[in-house]
This record gives structure tokens, C-alpha cells and sequence, in this order.
């Protein structure tokens, strides 16, 4: 497909510039004030024009507790979370549509799902998300949560000397799916990855963790995990290892440039430089960080270490939405009251970088895209500058991050076929997507937890919280 975007807004280090953009055969093909038009004709007049943003961390699964779970720290969200997750494939595919869908009308045009699989049906569990990120023609790199430990075994024992129960599956059966999952579905040529993901050090083995390593090198596949997301895992870490996690996945060899971090809020200077000499990419998830108390990641240390920065909503029952616009202004302005030297704080521009390059950058793709350069994939995002949000005629971009822009995306591509048009999928039906969302589920307030009952008592005892 070909097309011309005509008189559109670029951001450019002295400002902006109106330019015309030609797109042939999915990728950039000329940048210039003035381009004759090839294929079909774009007005981009009063619209600002952006690499695609990536929602480098995620867990589309999520979707149907969002607003839901109560207020607590992440060990005892987690027992709520499982203890009620989706069970149905069709609700897996609905999920990752609605994703999908939140992904790109907030300017993202990759998603990274950390994706939570239904006990006994994991291969149908990534069909079904493979199936609607096809549909909807947003570029998805999916990694199953795999862990071969019980949720028990993430919270630190603290001498207690707890009994586990084993787990379900062994740590070979779970790498013997990572097999079948990527031999069925890895398909990049189609814009469909498949990542190892083991959870977090919290709930994986060694083995788990080399094999991960092993499967990652053979097939030449990125590498996700959490990491360091609470002071419990920075403990636990203790326990387990003796020093800290970052010290034991790079002694593993966990850790390289394909290598991405969900949280590391709680790092070491030692840990932030091994990140460094590495190339492992910290993956921002501000909202989830809050909204589940576990702390603001340094992110302006990582970034003066020159560690590459991505930004993700995570899973829509801890942020609870998948709005990436809303992620990348509370990624630019937190930090403002952590850095008492305002000459650090991130602007606008940096902010929009990030959340492109940087996310571009995590997956191994920073030559391909996320940025406004010919030769680069045309995924890219047209929003609309007459749009009341986006008003009056100041710095769009500042606009676009500071402000709550509503409505605002009008086009999105994706290595250019388009995926948003006048503001609407052009691939699926959205009427149709809630009046299904709509089927499951009930109005709910509260819900009892079994799993938290059992667990926080032991927690509060480890934090040295009041019983």
C-alpha cells in the first residue's frame, strides 16, 4: 500500500515543521516539505504526526478485574488476582482486543502482553490473544507468564519455615510449552512475536530461568520479566540468593540487550550499573507502581546511568485502564518531586522519546522503528490538533503529554496498512466489542478472597506491619 500524508506537524529539534511523509510497502520511503503524491492522499493539515508508541509491559487478561480489586500491596493482590482469573479462551480474545483497542486510540501501536494463561488450556490461552492482535492489526510481542513455583513462595519466609505445596506443572512441562507456543505462533514477518517471560524471581526456579535462556538464544527471542517491583522481592532475593536479584540473573546470564525489566524500583547503585554494562532496558510502569504502593523507580538515575527507558500501562487491574497517554504524563512529571534539581526533569519531547525509541529499543527494534526517519516501518499516529483537548495553538507535543487529551487520535498505521481511521478500528467492530465485553461478568463492589485470607497474616508478620 502506498499513501501520502500531506502538510502534517513533525516535531523537530528547533520546533516544528510541516512536512509531507510517503509511505510505500510499509515503511517510510521520503520525508520533505513538498513531496508529490504517490497512492492515496492524506490532508494531515492542524495534525501532529508521531512514531507509534509502545506499551512495553502489559497483561491483557487483566482486563476483567479492573476496577475491582481492592487496595492492596502487590502480594496479596496477586492471591486475589489468580483466585479469580478469566477461564474461558473467549474471554482471553475479548480481552486482548480491548487492549488492543485502548492501546491504539492512546497512540501505541505495539503491545507487549505478559499474558496470564488458563490452567489446562495454555496453548488455546495465546491462540485466542494471537487471534484478536491479528484481527485488529496492532504489532504484538507476547510472552506466556510462566512460573514453577506457588504464589505461597513469593513472600519471604522470614525464618518462619513454612511448608509449600509443589506445583501443578514441573519446570520442563513449562518450558515444553514455551516450545509449542513459539513454533505455532512466533511469526514476525506477520507482526506477532513470541517472548520468553518468566514471571520474576519471586515464583521461578534456576532451571526455569536457564532454559528461558536457552530458548531465547535458539530462537533468537526477546526477554521479559519483573523485576524488583516491592521491597518483599528485594528481601526474598536475600533469602534466596544472597545478594541482591540483579546480581544473580546476570550471573545466569538472564541479562542483555534483549532483556527487559517491568518495574525495578528497588535497585542497588551496583544493580543500576550492571543494568548499564549490560543493555537491558527498564520498562516504566508509574501507575501500577502507585496504585499498588510498591514505590517510584528511580528512573532518573537509570537514565543518567544510560540505561535504555520503555514506558507500559501493565495490567489493566492494577493501573486499572490501558490509556498510554496517561502512563507517559505520570512517567514525565513524578518525578519532579523526587529530583530537587529541575534541570533533570524530563520535558515533553524526552517523554514522547521514551515512550517510542525507548519502547522500540526494549524489543530489539530500535532500527526498525520508533522514530520519524525514511527507511523506518510506518507505524506511526496522526492526532488531531482541532480536537477541544489539543487547543489552543501552543506546543502540541506538550499538549499531548501534559494535558488529557480526549479523542485524539484520528489515523494510526501499522507498518502501514491503517488501523485507526477518523478515529474508529478500521478492522473490527467497536459497537460489536463492548456489547460482547458486556456479556461477562456482574456489577460488583467486593468480593471475598480466600487466598488473601490465607496470606496476610504471614505478610503483615514479614513487613513488620501490625497484625
Amino acid at each position: 500500500m502506498q499513501f501520502t500524508i500531506h502538510q502534517a506537524l513533525m516535531p523537530i529539534p528547533e520546533g516544528y515543521q510541516t512536512i509531507d511523509v510517503q509511505v510505500s510497502a510499509g515503511k517510510i520511503a521520503a520525508i520533505a516539505p513538498q513531496l508529490p503524491t504517490q497512492g492515496d492522499a492524506i490532508d494531515g493539515t492542524n495534525q501532529l504526526l508521531l512514531p507509534g508508541f509502545v506499551n512495553a509491559h502489559t497483561h491483557s487478561s487483566e482486563f476483567w478485574q479492573r476496577g475491582l480489586i481492592g487496595p492492596y500491596p502487590l502480594e496479596l493482590w496477586l492471591g486475589e488476582l489468580h483466585e479469580f482469573s478469566p477461564l474461558e479462551p473467549e474471554q482471553i480474545y475479548l480481552s486482548a482486543l480491548a487492549t488492543a483497542l485502548e492501546t491504539l486510540h492512546s497512540g501505541g501501536t505495539t503491545v507487549v502482553d505478559h499474558l496470564v494463561l488458563i490452567p489446562g488450556q495454555e496453548v488455546a490461552t495465546v491462540a485466542a490473544a494471537v487471534h484478536a492482535y491479528r484481527e485488529i492489526g496492532i504489532r504484538a510481542v507476547i510472552g506466556p507468564l510462566i512460573y514453577d513455583q506457588t504464589l505461597a513462595q513469593g513472600i519471604p519466609d522470614g525464618g518462619a519455615n513454612r511448608k509449600s505445596e509443589g506445583f501443578a506443572y514441573t519446570t520442563t512441562e513449562m518450558l515444553s510449552l514455551m516450545e509449542t507456543v513459539i513454533a505455532q505462533f512466533h511469526a514476525p514477518e506477520q507482526g506477532i512475536e513470541i517472548m520468553v517471560a518468566p514471571t520474576g524471581i519471586q515464583l521461578c526456579s534456576d532451571d526455569l530461568f536457564k532454559g528461558c535462556i536457552d530458548l531465547s538464544d535458539r530462537f533468537a527471542l526477546c526477554r521479559h520479566t519483573h523485576l524488583l517491583e516491592t521491597q518483599a522481592q528485594q528481601r526474598l532475593a536475600q533469602e534466596k540468593y544472597g545478594c541482591t536479584a540483579v546480581e544473580h540473573l546476570h550471573r545466569l546470564g538472564f541479562l542483555n540487550q534483549r532483556t527487559a525489566l517491568a518495574h525495578c524500583i528497588w535497585l542497588t547503585d551496583s544493580d543500576i550499573s550492571i543494568l548499564a554494562q549490560t543493555g537491558a532496558t527498564v520498562v516504566h510502569n508509574p501507575l501500577s507502581n502507585l496504585r499498588l504502593g510498591s514505590g517510584i523507580a528511580p528512573i532518573f538515575k537509570y537514565r543518567q546511568a544510560g540505561i535504555n527507558i520503555a514506558i507500559g500501562c501493565d495490567g489493566a487491574a492494577s493501573n486499572d485502564g490501558q490509556d498510554l497517554l496517561e502512563a507517559i504524563k505520570l512517567s514525565a512529571i513524578l518525578h519532579n518531586i523526587t529530583e530537587p534539581d529541575y534541570r533533570h526533569w524530563l520535558k515533553p519531547s524526552e517523554a514522547i522519546e521514551i515512550a517510542a525509541q525507548g519502547g522500540a529499543q526494549g524489543l530489539g527494534q530500535g532500527q526498525q522503528r520508533g522514530r520519524l526517519t525514511e527507511g523506518m516501518s510506518a507505524d506511526l499516529v496522526l492526532y488531531d490538533l482541532t480536537q477541544l483537548s489539543l487547543l489552543p495553538k501552543t506546543n502540541p507535543v506538550g499538549l499531548l503529554v501534559l494535558g488529557r487529551p480526549c479523542q485524539a487520535v484520528r489515523m494510526a498505521w501499522v507498518q502501514g496498512s491503517c488501523v485507526i481511521d477518523q478515529g474508529q478500528a478500521t478492522q473490527i467492530d467497536e459497537t460489536r466489542l463492548r456489547q460482547d465485553l458486556l456479556a461477562y461478568g456482574n456489577w460488583l463492589a467486593h468480593r471475598p478472597s480466600t487466598n488473601i485470607a490465607q496470606m496476610e497474616t504471614h505478610y503483615r508478620q514479614i513487613m513488620g506491619l501490625e497484625p
